[in-house]
């Protein structure tokens, strides 16, 4: 093959990339641009994103779209489990979800870890981090596995007893199927939201129950706090749902949503506060891990904010969704 030959032939597959990135991940159709100009204002990482939702199905994706191992150098540099421990901000997090305080909070505050379900049988905690959530569902009755893709977090929660697999779930492939797969805040991270559903299927028992919570794309507060609003946190969500397009997800994965509800999480209020106030472009915003700053501005929002919280809940412009489905 001559030069110009490689020249065509890298510039046909340059272009058809960029058709891809262009389209739908999970239908295909067209892309209407909603926002543009968004940065990650959580760890300062370079690079600017939009926006867009498809004209055919409404899925709303960040654009453009990260590669796998783009997101994974990413995850394991800058994401929740960096290496932090034995710090303040870490020591207080662990004594307040130990604590009965925290049990009254997630009664009145929505609950989006689902740490206030109690019952019995095998639990999936998919993206389980370093294994915060593992000991409250164990102490919750379930016999708990963790997946996560970061392995100095997964180390961690090894450490602490725990059986975790360091792999996406369409790579596990378990020798008994699971009761509960649970799926809190990780499917907005998904760079195919269907497929994961379907390999989450595929791991549960019939009548098994997959346990989500996620961003509403028609959260109120989205519209408040514009690129300050801490959900859009790029590039880490590739997706955002609403109601409708994840129960639409969720039946083409053969599930049954049985309960949804809306919540708005004090911290989440909190942590658009603090990146409105503070957030510097190329910066890390520091102050959303401050142990006595965050602490107060979370307990401030829920004082002051919690009738207008509330009502945006039953309105449906909650900013989160919590819904559990069944398998079929």
């Amino acid at each position: 093959m001559n030069q110009f030959s490689t020249i065509e032939t890298v510039g046909k597959a340059e272009e058809c990339s960029a058709r891809l990135a262009a389209t739908c991940l999970e239908c295909g159709g067209s892309l209407q641009e909603l926002l543009s100009h968004l940065f990650d204002t959580r760890y300062g990482i370079d690079g600017s994103y939009d926006i867009r939702r498809c004209l055919e199905c409404g899925l709303e994706q960040i654009y453009p779209l990260p590669e796998r191992e783009e997101l994974r150098n990413l995850y394991e540099n800058h994401y929740n489990f960096n290496g932090e421990q034995e710090t303040l901000y870490t020591k207080l997090r662990g004594y307040f979800l130990d604590s009965f305080l925290y049990r009254i909070w997630t009664w009145s505050d929505g609950d989006v870890s689902f740490h206030s379900s109690k019952g019995a049988g095998r639990l999936l905690d998919v993206g389980c981090n370093e294994g915060r959530s593992l000991k409250i569902f164990t102490r919750n009755g379930y016999q708990v596995t963790g997946l996560e893709l970061n392995d100095e977090a997964a180390k961690v929660a090894r450490a602490a007893g725990f059986t975790v697999h360091v792999c996406d779930v369409d790579n596990f492939d378990p020798v008994s199927l699971y009761d509960v797969a649970v799926l809190s805040n990780v499917l907005e991270h998904s760079l195919a939201p269907g497929r994961m559903l379907r390999d989450v299927a595929r791991v549960l028992k019939p009548g098994g129950e997959i346990w989500i919570s996620c961003p509403n794309s028609r959260s109120w507060q989205r519209s408040l706090f514009s690129r300050s609003w801490i959900n859009w946190h790029v590039p880490f969500h590739i997706t955002h749902f609403s109601q409708g397009s994840l129960e639409r997800l969720l039946s083409d994965a053969g599930c049954v949503c049985t309960k949804v509800r809306q919540v708005s999480p004090a911290a989440w209020v909190a942590s658009s506060l603090i990146v409105l106030a503070f957030f510097r472009p190329g910066k890390a915003t520091l102050q959303l891990r401050n142990p006595l700053l965050f602490p107060l501005a979370m307990f401030g929002a829920k004082i002051l904010l919690f009738p207008f919280l509330l009502l945006a809940n039953s309105v449906g412009r909650g900013d989160g969704l919590v819904v559990v489905a069944q398998k079929s």
